[in-house]
């Protein structure tokens, strides 16, 4: 259950997770392909990253592409992001920003195929740690070293968060987050079922399932034609199953396989939400937008997510009815203040940018101005930038000083699948984890299936 004698001051909640967060997947909305196309000139005192470069206005008229997975307008991403590119664009006259903007995995695919032809936009997204090795080995992406230390933009990072987006002591990219996944649950379709309380165990959570669909209700909100989703809620029970963080880490080490028995009771405990109808039908074509949007009309009772959704939640039809909790032990292990600790997205600069500079300066305008603007729209819980202000004060709701709690509670946790396995294995597993919303499997077939991708794919 979830301890709301908790603070409420933001630096305090997100100085909790720190160093202990590693990887995230990233939120995933409609496919709203969006382009802004207005302008702006460079002004020292606008938070420029050259000091330089902000000496004298320029005339050069430069265009800047920033691609970005921020498509929903009902959502404060949506506005952070077009209201910082219009602040930039009126103080630099010369400075046109294009938003070439998309849903998380269409955003993961065309990335790949601009990065094959060596033309990656301006600014663009990428994910930690795995995820964003294969473009830096490339030398795709600009090191961000630099523009990190104009206006002290470094020292606002929570201690450690940059080294998941570092390689060779060169920093290439900044996250957007630094998040934990917590299960949401609706309080008013909770009580319509008579569920006094969200489950603290797996077994719990079977049984609430089982009430839920009995009543006509949606257990558990997904989307998983965006196959990351299930994925990420498959680590949560793996991560109890094993008793603790590491499993992925010890496979790695070659210290356990998956065929170990701690992956094959996680799959079996998948596979019994999955039996027990705990997701919505056809969930495998449903986008993760569109599976989010089942829980932010109140159409489903919880939703596994990162806590990236908050202020989304906040800003939906069930703002005031939502409440989070931990995910619950599964048959008696594991902690439930460990996490699936997620540093969100971050924002890397194309080495090959016609504009190096001048994308640079705008980067260092953004990531400065990032954290009060997402304070300003009440959605500064689990950004990875140090925030100063009183929650409760500044007007935040109830939920976010619930996620508040939680981030004071995290004692440890794992990465997602995709940030530490290579892609290739990343995508049998993400195939495989999909598969199961269509099919029951035997889960020992599931495990060696993983084995035989990670052994062709060392």
């Amino acid at each position: 259950m979830v301890n709301r004698k908790m603070k409420q001051t933001a630096t305090v909640a997100f100085a909790a997770v720190m160093a202990l967060s590693l990887a995230a997947c990233g939120n995933s909305n409609n496919n709203t392909d969006t382009k802004t196309k207005d302008t702006a000139a460079p002004n020292a005192a606008a938070g420029s990253g050259n000091a330089a470069a902000t000496d004298a206005p320029s005339d050069k008229k430069v265009t800047l592409t920033f691609q970005n997975i921020y498509p929903d307008p009902a959502t404060p991403n949506y506005k952070m992001i077009r209201e910082l590119t219009d602040q930039y664009m009126k103080d630099h006259p010369n400075v046109k920003i294009e938003l070439d903007t998309l849903n998380t995995d269409q955003q993961k695919v065309k990335l790949k195929t601009q990065a094959a032809s060596k033309e990656v936009p301006d600014i663009t997204i990428v994910n930690p740690a795995a995820q964003m090795k294969p473009f830096v080995d490339a030398g795709l992406f600009a090191p961000l070293n630099d523009m990190l230390d104009q206006n002290g933009l470094k020292d606002t990072y929570q201690k450690g968060l940059l080294d998941y987006y570092s390689f060779d002591n060169k920093v290439y990219a900044i996250p957007d987050g630094n998040n934990i996944e917590v299960v949401y649950y609706n309080k008013d379709l909770f009580a319509q079922a008579g569920i006094a309380a969200p489950p603290a165990t797996f077994e719990e959570m079977l049984k609430d399932v089982k009430i839920l669909k009995d009543k006509g209700i949606t257990p558990l909100a997904i989307g998983e034609k965006d196959s990351w989703t299930g994925s990420f809620l498959f680590m949560n029970i793996l991560l109890r199953t094993n008793g603790g963080p590491g499993f992925l880490k010890d496979v790695l080490d070659g210290k356990k396989t998956f065929e170990d028995p701690a992956f094959i009771e996680a799959v079996d405990a998948f596979q019994a939400l999955v039996q027990a109808g705990a997701f919505p039908d056809g969930a495998t074509s449903i986008d993760a937008n569109a599976g989010g949007n089942i829980f932010k009309t109140g159409k489903a009772a919880m939703w596994s997510i990162g806590s990236w959704e908050t202020g989304a939640i906040d800003a939906s039809p069930v703002a005031g009815k939502v409440g989070a909790f931990q995910f619950p032990t599964v048959n008696g292990k594991g902690d439930p203040n460990e996490f699936m600790l997620a540093p969100g997205s971050a924002f890397a600069v194309s080495a090959n940018s016609e504009h190096l500079q001048e994308t640079k300066d705008f980067l260092n305008f953004f990531g400065t101005q990032y954290p009060k603007k997402q304070f300003e729209l009440k959605n500064a819980v689990g950004i990875g930038q140090k925030v100063d202000g009183d929650l409760k004060a500044a007007g935040y709701s109830d939920l976010a000083v619930n996620i508040a709690g939680l981030f004071n509670q995290v004692k440890g946790g794992d990465l997602a699948f995709d940030n530490t396995m290579n892609p290739a294995t990343a995508q049998v597993h993400l195939s495989s984890i999909q598969n199961l919303f269509v099919q029951k499997m035997d889960s020992k077939a599931v495990a060696k299936e993983h084995q035989a991708a990670f052994e062709a794919n060392k």
